[in-house]
């Protein structure tokens, strides 16, 4: 299991470094997460052996289940959530992550901001963006996008940059172009973007960190 895991994580490791030079981007400027929302102990730790650091998961209650051990087993690990994230549980994620991807309303941010305040722990945040306009899914609309970023960089909390997820369906890369421009725009240098079916193209327009979980735990020829 060992073998196998480290032999995935190095294939993505070449996919990023080759789509990042055609970009003529450095590699080590893409920071790789792996997706371990409803993986085991068992499927996780494999990766962490080979060297993976970089985390993702969804929900606290499942990352309060999993990660404490492992964290006092291998202290340099980074945890990053990449779900909807309650008003209700800003405590818990403050303590449990470094990185939170999913910061989508102002009611958020101000728990987020007052949790970190209390645990002197201060996460970064990245602002998920409606890149698609999609009624069904969380993100900032585009034209509160300006507003929220001035609110952030007010917050005690660090801006990491901006979140998106295209919609399912179309082609993603005028979807993650937008992401981009709209980070120059606003002086964001943070783009996490991109998943197991899209990353390449994701690092080619710019993403700084991908978060891929099928790709990372799965054979792909299984």
């Amino acid at each position: 299991m060992l073998r196998e895991a480290a032999e995935r994580r190095e294939r993505i490791l070449a996919a990023i470094a080759s789509a990042a030079r055609s970009a003529r981007r450095d590699p080590s400027d893409v920071t790789l997460i792996a997706i371990s929302k409803t993986r085991s102990v068992e499927q996780i730790e494999p990766l962490i052996v080979a060297g993976q650091r970089d985390f993702g998961e969804s929900r606290v209650q499942e990352t309060q289940a999993k990660w404490p051990a492992l964290r006092d087993r291998y202290r340099d690990l980074r945890l990053h959530l990449i779900g909807r994230l309650q008003s209700n549980k800003a405590t818990e994620a403050v303590d449990l992550f470094d990185t939170i991807h999913s910061v989508d309303r102002l009611s958020l941010l101000d728990a987020l901001a007052n949790a970190a305040i209390k645990a002197n722990r201060f996460p970064s945040v990245y602002v998920q963006v409606n890149i698609g306009d999609e009624e069904q899914k969380g993100g900032i609309g585009l034209a509160d996008l300006p507003a929220f970023i001035d609110q952030v960089r007010a917050s005690p909390l660090a801006l990491a940059g901006l979140m998106a997820i295209p919609p399912l369906g179309p082609e993603p890369g005028p979807y993650f172009a937008l992401l981009a421009k709209l980070a120059r725009r606003h002086g964001v240098t943070g783009l996490s973007m991109g998943m197991s079916s899209d990353y390449p193209a994701a690092v080619m327009l710019g993403a700084t960190a991908v978060r891929v979980g099928t790709a990372m735990f799965e054979d792909a020829n299984a």
